[in-house]
């Protein structure tokens, strides 16, 4: 795995690692009167981040790179913001759509210099991802209009 292939990779385990912590803020502290909807939705994104993290980590282990593993490195090398923590329902599900929009852009760098590198296993790993991230990004952008 080139070393630029594994830092697109790290990216990507620090940037689900930092949603994984702000959809628990969001799921958490979601009001109004799509609570229920939301607090469901945004559990069962931050449990989709927990196994992204731990199959990306694994992936990067198994080709001999070392996975960023602390929220100080994470928070460093994400692309994607913490909760501010006074956010509204709708700029929670604002935020997440943009979020994800972005990951899907370095997911698809990544997805390159995997098939530059002829790492179809990292490439697939990440297509599968981005894949994931562009059906919530449907979801979200229709939930809010």
């Amino acid at each position: 795995m080139s070393n630029e292939l594994v830092q697109a990779v790290n990216r990507q385990v620090a940037n689900w690692t930092v949603l994984y912590v702000k959809l628990h803020n969001y799921h958490w502290y979601v009001k109004g009167r799509n609570f229920f909807t939301l607090h469901e939705k945004f559990e069962e994104m931050y449990n989709e981040a927990n196994v992204h993290i731990d199959e990306l980590a694994e992936r990067i282990l198994a080709l001999e790179g070392n996975p960023v593993a602390t929220m100080k490195e994470c928070l460093e090398l994400a692309s994607v913001q913490e909760a501010s923590g006074n956010e509204s329902a709708e700029q929670m599900v604002g935020s997440i759509c943009g979020d994800f929009e972005k990951m899907v852009e370095e997911l698809q760098d990544a997805i390159e210099l995997a098939e530059k590198a002829n790492d179809e296993g990292t490439g697939d790993m990440l297509l599968s991802v981005k894949q994931s991230l562009k059906k919530h990004i449907w979801m979200l952008k229709a939930y809010l209009g």
